[in-house]
């Protein structure tokens, strides 16, 4: 089987978006892959944490991975830190970049704001990407397309590599999720739905009370014509709320539309509320029961020691090309 790698920072509660444009694939992909799915507590560092509240995130996390159907048995899931070949590798390959290919990535100058100085950590933290998805000799990264310019830079390092280190990489190919899938804010639907967003009803967290839910889809943004129509470009609130429709229920757009030709918006959000309510039931009642319990810490030290066994193969091949050790 092909193998699988992905990770999710551990900063706030996981939203729809990143559920229905990443875990729902995470999901799906390890019935017919050998997945090993990370928590990357240290791409989180690269802005300051209060210590505390990064590691209840980092268990948050853990147990929504778990929550929203990763199974264990299937899929290795670790914390990022349990595994020192991540930094071990970001260092060789730190070595093998350049400074003008890491300033041109889009995020470090969005993250940056352009200033002259920034903390090094968002400069470098796509070669710690790259480590993490090379150190486990990685075919595919399903990641958003947002991350396709640093699936291109991994792609590049590793073949770097493997032109003067003999064949040391897996060269791994990106699965983008598919544009139905991208999910964008309640209150702006032509930006994507964010953590970070000021307006809590922008979103809607995996864990969120069903009247929270009520209440961000009653208020979500559409237009003033009433008319239920998939059209992104024209009617981005709508389509917006159809594509939620759709990935949860599971019916096409085309039949969703059909079913309300005539109605209005309000019963509409109405029903989606029911449909996102009972969607996100058995998640937060399976959080809910793993979240505190010794089960989570036992498979994440269990996965720590799989993934370890994993990254400890990769980085003999990389010291013995690189003439590291003795």
């Amino acid at each position: 089987m092909k193998r699988v790698f992905s990770g999710v920072q551990p900063t706030g509660n996981i939203h729809l978006g990143n559920y229905l444009g990443a875990l729902k694939q995470f999901v799906e992909l390890q019935n017919d892959h050998e997945c090993i799915y990370c928590i990357v507590d240290l791409h989180a560092i690269t802005v300051p944490q209060d210590p505390k509240v990064l590691r209840e995130h980092i268990l948050d996390v853990a147990s929504l991975y778990l929550a929203v159907g990763i199974n264990p048995s299937k899929s290795i899931v670790f914390v990022q830190s349990d595994v020192p070949g991540h930094v071990e590798l970001s260092w060789v390959l730190t070595c093998c970049s350049y400074t003008g290919e890491l300033y041109r990535m889009t995020q470090f100058k969005a993250k940056s704001h352009n200033k002259e100085s920034a903390p090094a950590g968002l400069l470098t933290y796509p070669v710690l990407m790259a480590a993490d998805i090379l150190l486990y000799d990685t075919d595919i990264v399903p990641v958003g397309n947002d991350q396709k310019q640093h699936i291109e830079l991994t792609r590049d390092l590793a073949i770097r590599v493997n032109n003067t280190r003999k064949k040391t990489f897996v060269v791994p190919e990106g699965r983008y999720m598919k544009e139905g899938a991208r999910i964008m804010a309640l209150d702006d639907p032509r930006q994507k739905m964010s953590k970070s967003a000021e307006n809590v009803h922008s979103r809607i967290s995996l864990l969120d009370e069903p009247s929270k839910i009520k209440k961000s889809i009653m208020k979500a943004t559409t237009d003033s014509d009433g008319i239920i129509r998939f059209d992104p470009e024209n009617k981005p609130g709508i389509s917006n709320l159809l594509n939620i429709y759709s990935v949860l229920s599971g019916q096409s757009i085309d039949d969703i539309t059909a079913d309300y030709d005539g109605k209005g918006y309000g019963d509409f959000k109405k029903d989606l509320v029911e449909i996102t309510v009972d969607a996100l039931a058995p998640i937060k009642a399976r959080y809910e029961e793993i979240r505190y319990s010794d089960e989570l810490r036992t498979i994440l030290k269990d996965g720590a020691e799989r993934a370890g066994a994993i990254a400890e193969k990769t980085m003999k091949r990389v010291k013995e090309n690189f003439g590291l050790g003795l």
